[in-house]
């Protein structure tokens, strides 16, 4: 649970450094530019600790999938970008296509991971047979 803990906060950082980084190159203030900086150094850094748990290919769909879907909310609401039928479907999309690869990690618990030690010793029979 912890992991998926440190997934949301990589989130949420990512979305605000983002969001900072609009925020800066609009108003010119240089401390957007180091909240940018130091949250998504955070995202990634957060992100890392959570795929220790989480599948890899699950963790990153959410991240980035969540986080493009608050951005894109976020410059709609606050720097007046403009949110055309053709956008709000792909954002639709987008998360459609997060749930499938969410589901899709269901199916991957019941297999049994391969050892990578036994890809190794396979290897290592093979060649000296």
């Amino acid at each position: 649970m912890i992991y998926w803990i440190f997934l949301l906060f990589a989130i949420v950082a990512e979305i605000i450094g983002t969001v900072s980084m609009k925020y800066a190159s609009v108003h010119g203030a240089m401390t957007g530019h180091v909240v940018m900086f130091v949250m998504i150094a955070c995202s990634y850094l957060l992100l890392a600790i959570a795929v220790k748990k989480i599948a890899l290919g699950v963790a990153y769909a959410l991240w980035e999938g969540i986080g493009t879907v608050a951005i894109t909310f976020f410059s709609v609401a606050w720097f007046g970008e403009v949110m055309t039928p053709l956008k709000a479907t792909g954002l639709a999309v987008l998360l459609l296509g997060i749930a499938l690869v969410k589901s899709g990690c269901k199916e991957e618990r019941a297999r049994p991971a391969k050892s990578r030690s036994n890809v190794i010793k396979l290897e290592v029979n093979h060649a000296t047979a």
